[in-house]
């Protein structure tokens, strides 16, 4: 059954997977969303058999309903091979009760890798698909991670050129070295000066240029998108939450049809709208538990019902939540608003203009699925320090608010259920914060002296990601404001 995408903001005019991956973001402003969730059409015990890559293919195949099996198995074996440094691809690794899912075995240690590992050659394919001559040109906003892994899956891919704003003092010394040393001559790199949510705005506002637009195509160029508003970046992260439910399973942790928990540190909120895909699809989901930091905009909304931007933005330990714009709960908000483009869109004009929106109560109630809580810095340093005392076992900062709202929710709950939390950076991405949180006196020591030390306390080899940085030139050192990144952008193009 083939399965088209639409808007959440109007009705009509679907297209194919394929052209909503070119697009990135709708002409409406709105993003792309399936017709409807398809079902799992193998068995839970099939599945429980395959590989990464296998489990990977059954899901995306659902969704991606116009690339042929020879397509969508080459773009999948050209993005999870030796890329990452196991061939488990998403290890389960089991400490203090929990399953903690570890997304960050690719090229970038962190859980971007994981769908812009294989983006690149969806969106390749589908400009093939569809007879593109015009060069894509990739326009990201990063709170971190995002950057740097389509920076590095997007490297010399002809017929493509990747720029990537970040915010200049918002982001963790290692993520901005990693960006910044990025080779390839297709790459840009631009610190603005501004907050994650300004980035976002920037690059928004510039898809949703129509004369940009149209002058671009006259050049030659047309924009794409690789952050998580891309539908091509969304569904190959739902396979890891089916990969994990089937590993317990094999490994006899949960019995077929038992339900587990996942939970997932949280931001722009598309890692945890794949698990509720998953769950869509048939995947045996009790709670989704949404893990904020101090940026808790989404513990408020869960809370109380109210999406309100309109409050100080905090900078943490764990950047890549730092954000208060959630761009990926637009598709949860069209789901329970009865998938009703108008009110979805009454809702996102409110958002634009106000800084906040109320939902109904008929659509409060569709939120049971879900569980909302957050980590202060403080509580997440302890969660670091605690989880290595007890068990020798290091976590990242944004693990860490995952797994210290895991605890919230098993004492207001006592909920028994299998849980999984989405371990979504390398501790090594983090090191001066995850090393002081285990003991003060490692924060005289120098980035890369930590990141040796962590490797002795914790047993584990030094990511190549980190070994690679350690010396590299840096190759990109512009910066701007951030109502200059549309000029960048051309001067860039050289346009």
């Amino acid at each position: 059954m083939e399965i088209l995408y639409h808007s959440t903001r109007t009705e009509g005019n679907p297209v194919t997977a394929s052209k909503a991956i070119l697009k990135g973001l709708a002409d409406d402003g709105g993003l792309f969303v399936p017709e409807r969730i398809p079902a799992l059409d193998r068995s839970l015990e099939e599945l429980s058999h395959m590989t990464y890559g296998e489990v990977a293919y059954e899901v995306m195949k659902l969704y991606f309903t116009d690339f042929t099996e020879e397509e969508l198995k080459g773009c999948i074996a050209r993005a999870y091979d030796s890329k990452f440094d196991t061939e488990v691809i998403a290890p389960l690794v089991e400490a203090d009760g929990a399953y903690y899912l570890e997304l960050f075995h690719g090229a970038t240690i962190a859980f971007k890798d994981m769908a812009l590992s294989i983006l690149p050659h969806l969106l390749t394919t589908s400009a093939r698909k569809n007879h593109v001559t015009k060069e894509i040109v990739i326009l990201t906003a990063t709170s971190g991670d995002t950057g740097k892994a389509a920076l590095s899956g997007f490297a010399d891919v002809e017929g493509t050129r990747i720029i990537v704003f970040y915010p200049k003092n918002g982001v963790s010394p290692i993520q901005e070295k990693q960006m910044v040393t990025q080779k390839g001559k297709n790459t840009y790199v631009v610190g603005i000066h501004g907050n994650f949510d300004d980035a976002q705005t920037g690059v928004k506002q510039m898809f949703a240029d129509k004369e940009l637009a149209a002058y671009m195509a006259e050049k030659g160029f047309q924009f794409s998108s690789a952050n998580s508003i891309n539908i091509g970046r969304l569904i190959p992260q739902v396979a890891y939450y089916v990969y994990a439910y089937v590993k317990l399973l094999e490994e006899e942790k949960i019995k077929a049809g038992e339900a587990v928990n996942f939970v997932v540190p949280t931001g722009n909120f598309g890692n945890i709208l794949a698990a509720f895909y998953a769950k869509q699809m048939g995947l045996p989901v009790h709670k989704l538990i949404c893990a904020s930091n101090e940026n808790k905009v989404l513990y408020d909304f869960f809370t109380t019902g109210t999406y309100d931007r309109n409050r100080e933005f905090m900078l943490t330990s764990s950047p890549s939540m730092d954000i208060l714009v959630s761009s990926n709960l637009e598709r949860l908000i069209y789901r329970i608003a009865g998938d009703d483009p108008d009110k979805n869109r009454e809702l996102m004009s409110e958002l634009r203009q106000d800084g906040r929106y109320t939902i109904t109560e008929e659509m409060k109630a569709q939120l049971a699925d879900f569980y909302g809580n957050y980590a202060s810095e403080e509580e997440t340093a302890r969660t670091i320090h605690d989880l290595y005392d007890k068990t020798g076992y290091v976590i990242d900062t944004h693990t860490a608010v995952a797994s210290c709202v895991y605890k919230k929710y098993l004492k207001d709950t006592g909920d028994a259920s299998v849980s999984v939390i989405a371990s979504t950076a390398s501790p090594y991405k983090f090191t001066r914060s995850v090393m002081k949180a285990i003991d003060e006196k490692y924060d005289h020591m120098s980035d890369f002296d930590l990141v040796d030390r962590l490797s002795e306390i914790s047993g584990t080899a030094v990511p190549r990601a980190i070994e690679e940085i350690r010396t590299a030139p840096v190759l990109h050192d512009h910066v701007c404001d951030k109502t200059e990144m549309k000029q960048t952008v051309l001067e860039f193009l050289g346009i």
